[in-house]
């Protein structure tokens, strides 16, 4: 079972792939962890892990640089059907637009787009940075042992307003309700960094990699 991150100039990907790997090891299955700037790796890989960190429009853009790239992960994705994982700006590049230094489209994947964050109280700042609780909306099995109230790590001032409220499994409450987690079908995305969120991000990692869509 070969895990393809996406490499295309953004994300913290070192932390990301021991994450990945430390998942491995201890579920003592899986094969390799690949950080991957080739299509065509993507194109054989069993599961995709697309990271991000930074502006939504920087992201978007960097990808576009991979020639092939977008076309491989529509391939996985759609075509294949295989489990896809989006982390922080790569769960909201699958957003139909961000609207970070203007409008950028975005993969479409969800319906929604990736606005600021404006909490309620203006004592909260903004980028929102660090633990925050989880409010699970609905059950997923890359949510499996992850329960209301356990914290998870996040970094961003951007989040995604989904169009379908079915597609939000999961929230926190920062001014009002934040999209944490989505998924549909084979696709599952968090605004925060599993593998900065200790051992709630570990389960979710272990989880995806035993995910069967």
């Amino acid at each position: 079972m070969t895990l393809a991150i996406i490499d295309y100039g953004s994300g913290n990907l070192r932390s990301a792939a021991k994450a990945l790997e430390r998942a491995v090891h201890e579920l003592g299955r899986g094969g390799p962890v690949v950080v991957t700037a080739d299509p065509a790796v993507v194109a054989h890989a069993d599961r995709v892990v697309l990271p991000g960190v930074g502006a939504f429009a920087n992201c978007r853009y960097g990808l576009a640089q991979l020639p092939g790239m977008i076309e491989a992960l529509l391939g996985h994705a759609f075509e294949r059907a295989r489990a896809f994982l989006g982390i922080c700006v790569g769960m909201q590049l699958m957003a139909e637009a961000g609207h970070e230094y203007g409008r950028t489209e975005g993969l479409g994947w969800f319906g929604g787009a990736v606005e600021p964050i404006h909490p309620a109280d203006p004592a909260l700042k903004v980028p929102h940075m660090g633990w925050n609780d989880l409010l699970i909306e609905r059950a997923h099995p890359v949510l499996n042992g992850i329960h209301s109230g356990d914290h998870a790590y996040f970094v961003h001032g951007y989040h995604l307003v989904c169009r379908h409220p079915t597609d939000r499994v999961a929230s926190i409450d920062y001014g009002g309700a934040i999209t944490a987690a989505v998924a549909r079908a084979n696709l599952f995305g968090t605004q925060f960094h599993p593998e900065k969120s200790q051992a709630v991000g570990l389960r979710l990692l272990a989880n995806f990699l035993g995910w069967r869509p």
